[in-house]
């Protein structure tokens, strides 16, 4: 139910634009009946297939250029735009199905286009405009408003919380307060004891239990040191964190900012890849994977017989691994060891000339071919081509309390290859771990189709020199 309630703008928006698009396909059809009925003939459909058939392929086309992402109390003028970029785009590709048959003109294909266009923008701009408008209405009487709470206790918290009270179209209801490092609140704050709802180490629990939409940080400008720390914790793809910024961020311009009717406000994005081009990077990642392991199969059985044969145990070495929002799966490699490498050990890191390593595993490891198997997990969907490396789980433990920011690696699906592997070395010490998620941090906040191309085109050079290890 708490689910169904943060996606109920998104649920909402999607059944309005669906019957917005149906509707407009009922008046273009009504406008050109004899025209529309030799198309869709051509197609093998009839008026009402065809009807919802085009109306799918519109959500479709929202959903990759995100026009149901942010719509909580979203700026009018920059919805008209997305949906004006939508229609066109989602128009374009209807124009180049239908200039593949040839019962009418290219003239008359050209106007039934345009016509069409018109029809589609002009019906969902003024849908989101009057949604929007009375999303904005009932945010001004206090309705609607998403759950709120504030990280901090002092004076810069306590004037947040009055501009949020004083404006409701900010549209959030605080719920209360959460300290940082056990401080009370100043009593010349005006915040009381029992409007503080807990403290930082608890903040996984009160999202859960009250159900939080909204986290605005507010600290002191003498306690900017916290904000690692607030942000190590605050780590659910599922709550929007915003930081209010001081002044002298502002007005220097060290800090992006986003206007919120006035109220500026920094937004930690967890997604900064838009969906179509996430879209786009799964079909890659499915498309590579399953060309390279066709192309590859013979020589991968030669390489499995060869690693029973040189040395006793399993061909496929399988481990836990943690992946996208802390979730287990198991990753398949080439075994390049000796078989329970680590019975006596325990979890530890390679190094070099590790004397644990085989004949054979040495080749392939510099050549990176002991991860190839891992492109099973691709095609699974526990990993992606490029990503974040996939730490053990008794690592990711460890390093989640000596690094910070550590656990936001696993906002996004762990990959074969990644900006930290092609730009540093292999983990031998905790400061390297340090090293390279400065490097996988950098990638999450960058990731983009020309970003992965980038560190493809890496790899292969890395390859290709055998500098793998």
């Amino acid at each position: 139910m708490f689910k169904l309630k943060r996606y109920r703008e998104v649920i909402f928006t999607s059944i309005l634009d669906f019957l917005i698009v149906l509707v407009s396909w009922f008046i273009f059809h009504s406008l050109y009946p004899e025209t529309i009925n030799l198309l869709i003939q051509d197609f093998n459909l009839n008026f009402i297939t065809a009807g919802l058939a085009v109306s799918l392929y519109w959500i479709a086309v929202f959903v990759l250029m995100g026009l149901y992402k942010k719509l909580y109390l979203v700026s009018r003028l920059d919805e008209f735009i997305k949906v004006l970029k939508a229609s066109l785009l989602g128009t374009l590709v209807i124009y180049f199905v239908i200039n593949v048959n040839e019962i009418i003109s290219i003239r008359e294909q050209r106007i039934l286009i345009i016509v069409y266009w018109g029809i589609v923008f002009s019906l969902l701009a003024l849908n989101r405009f009057i949604v929007r408008s009375i999303q904005k209405f009932y945010a001004q009487r206090g309705k609607g408003l998403h759950r709120t709470v504030i990280i901090g206790t002092g004076q810069t918290a306590k004037v947040a919380y009055e501009d949020l009270k004083r404006n409701k179209i900010l549209g959030m209801q605080v719920l209360g307060f959460i300290q940082v490092n056990g401080q009370s609140p100043d009593p010349e704050t005006g915040i009381k004891e029992e409007d503080v709802i807990g403290n930082l180490e608890e903040i996984k629990d009160i999202l859960e239990e009250k159900q939080v939409q909204e986290i605005l940080v507010a600290l002191e400008p003498n306690r900017r040191q916290d904000l690692v720390d607030v942000i190590s914790k605050i780590d659910s793809p599922d709550v929007s964190l915003k930081l209010l910024p001081d002044f002298y961020q502002v007005v220097s311009g060290l800090s992006k900012t986003n206007q919120i009717f006035g109220m500026p406000l920094v937004e930690i994005s967890p997604e900064p890849m838009p969906l179509w081009e996430k879209t786009i990077k799964r079909v890659f990642d499915l498309v590579l994977a399953s060309f390279v392991l066709l192309l590859t199969f013979p020589f991968l059985l030669i390489i499995a017989v060869a690693i029973r044969l040189t040395s006793p145990g399993p061909a496929i070495y399988r481990q836990k691994r943690v992946g996208r929002n802390g979730r287990e799966f198991t990753i398949y490699k080439f075994r390049t060891m000796l078989n329970d490498a680590e019975r006596h050990s325990g979890p530890t890191w390679a190094k070099k000339n590790d004397p644990r390593v085989t004949g054979i595993g040495y080749w392939l490891r510099k050549l990176r071919i002991d991860e190839i198997p891992q492109l099973f997990n691709v095609l699974k969907g526990d990993m992606s081509i490029v990503g974040p490396r996939p730490e053990r789980p008794h690592f990711v433990e460890k390093f989640s309390e000596q690094i910070p920011l550590y656990t936001r690696r696993l906002r996004m699906r762990p990959g074969i290859t990644g900006w930290a592997q092609v730009k540093w070395k292999y983990d031998t010490s905790l400061d390297d771990v340090k090293e390279k998620t400065k490097f996988d941090l950098f990638y999450i906040e960058n990731a983009s189709l020309r970003m992965d191309a980038k560190i493809l085109i890496n790899t292969i050079i890395t390859v290709i020199k055998g500098k793998g290890q």
